[in-house]
């Protein structure tokens, strides 16, 4: 497995650079796989691409505090950026892993994260939901996928001291809700890590074994997502 840890300055950029390492995994005769790992500079909103913009977010405190709002390509719920979380994207062959559905490419990947990240932070993390990774029931880490036909993007983030009261000040409660979560608020649901991101970064190239560099950024195509897609506000606020 080949590593990158790139961070872009603009957000819509980090967010077109995960679909455009899927594409050209999936043009490629390759059977290798890519970990890339991201910190987010500035605060923003992600929403997933089935999400509605007016029930899921604040929209007037976003414009009051110039909180941008995205979306990405792949499922799964809203979520808030900004520093204090770190974002990894897996590109996997899911042909010769056999990940022949959402759920198993979800149990591949979050099934080994929970063991890395309960040996590095020395306490149980389980998976609940359907993509949730959690610390004694409360929420730590996000993820979502996007399939090709042979290739998998399976990215999240992880909150390691993220100012949760952001979430609680811009986005609304979640119209779609795990059963777990019992209808708590965002500050009652959610937990940070605490503990610093370059030991999660280290912590999952071993985990993953992603020991050789990744150089072949595909930043025409990433230029060329964000003009088509990302940067475009008919894109963000669609549904």
């Amino acid at each position: 497995m080949k590593y990158l840890d790139l961070t872009f300055a603009n957000p819509a950029t980090n967010l077109a650079c995960d679909e455009a390492l899927l594409e050209l995994y999936e043009s490629e005769k390759t059977d290798d796989a890519l970990l890339r790992v991201w910190e987010p500079r500035d605060h923003f909103i992600v929403l997933g691409h089935s999400n509605r913009l007016h029930s899921e977010v604040d929209i007037s405190a976003c414009q009051r505090d110039q909180v941008s709002i995205l979306r990405r390509v792949s499922g799964g719920g809203v979520v808030m950026q900004g520093p204090g979380c770190l974002n990894y994207c897996l590109v996997l062959n899911a042909q010769a892993l056999r990940l022949r559905s959402i759920g198993a490419a979800f149990r591949y990947v979050l099934e080994r994260h929970c063991r890395l990240i309960s040996q590095l932070v020395g306490v149980q993390v389980c998976m609940q939901g359907s993509s949730d990774l959690t610390v004694a029931g409360r929420k730590f880490s996000g993820n979502a996928q996007y399939r090709k036909a042979r290739y998998v993007l399976v990215h999240g983030t992880f909150l390691l001291n993220f100012d949760l009261s952001m979430i609680a000040r811009y986005l609304r409660m979640p119209a779609k809700q795990p059963a777990y979560r019992q209808h708590r608020s965002h500050l009652e649901f959610l937990t940070n890590l605490k503990v610093q991101s370059a030991q999660v970064r280290d912590c999952l190239r071993e985990g993953w074994n992603a020991v050789g560099e990744f150089f072949a950024v595909p930043s025409d195509r990433i230029d060329a997502l964000v003009l088509e897609r990302y940067g475009r506000d008919e894109w963000s606020t669609k549904f």
